[in-house]
């Protein structure tokens, strides 16, 4: 199997939740068995919400591209990223290496296109809204997206994660609720912090996760040949 690198620390605990995925996706009967991971766990990328929604942090692009070329150097084979938000830096990554990069936002697209969601309630930083990062995604595949009326809460919820704060397990169902009222047909965690709580969600309500799109993705690149989505 082929080592896929990750581009790390955006936070540190969603990119270990990432490996745990990966780790139980896979029956394995041995260490062998196991998908090869070069993990760039890098906490000093600088923060996304200061530069895209606060207007005063550092630009992250240049360290992303060398945590690329880092990885591609330790013997990556592709690259990943389980950061939502960060992918507004994608072709920044892209650029500093010739690797394949799962580009994270395009996965799930397609796994909601295949799930017969049409309008997507998402639960993320209001950084994806005031970016855009998943419109072309989501416009490829014919999805709408629908984002709370007041970003506060969920904000919120994302910053006490980063601060180490342990969240009630049922956290997001309030905002999820919120978004089903807005006539969403179908929820997404588009904020890697927040899908350490998904499992609040429950069975009865239509959800998905970004972060298990491209776990899945992650699988596949490590025993095949297969390029990454454009």
């Amino acid at each position: 199997m082929k080592p896929v690198g990750i581009l790390g620390g955006m936070g540190p605990d969603a990119t270990v939740l990432l490996m745990q995925k990966v780790l139980r996706a896979v029956p394995a009967k041995d260490d062998a068995d196991h998908i090869p991971l070069i993990v760039h766990q890098n906490p000093a990328v600088p923060s996304r919400i200061a530069a895209l929604i606060d207007g005063t942090g550092a630009d992250p692009a240049p360290v992303l591209a060398q945590m690329a070329r880092d990885l591609q150097a330790a013997g990556a084979t592709a690259l990943a990223m389980p950061c939502n938000t960060a992918h507004h830096y994608a072709g920044a990554i892209c650029d500093a290496t010739d690797l394949p990069f799962l580009n994270m936002l395009d996965l799930t697209a397609q796994h909601l296109a295949r799930a017969g969601a049409k309008r997507i309630g998402l639960l993320a930083s209001p950084a994806v809204r005031l970016t855009g990062v998943f419109d072309a995604a989501f416009a490829k595949q014919g999805l709408t997206q629908i984002y709370p009326v007041d970003d506060a809460p969920v904000l919120g919820l994302i910053r006490a994660v980063k601060a180490g704060h342990v969240l009630t397990a049922d956290a997001l169902r309030a905002p999820a609720a919120a978004l089903l009222d807005q006539d969403a047909d179908h929820i997404l965690i588009a904020c890697t912090e927040l899908s350490l709580y998904a499992g609040g969600l429950g069975a009865d309500m239509a959800w998905s996760d970004s972060l298990d799109c491209l776990t899945d993705a992650i699988i596949r690149a490590a025993r095949s040949d297969v390029n990454c989505p454009d």
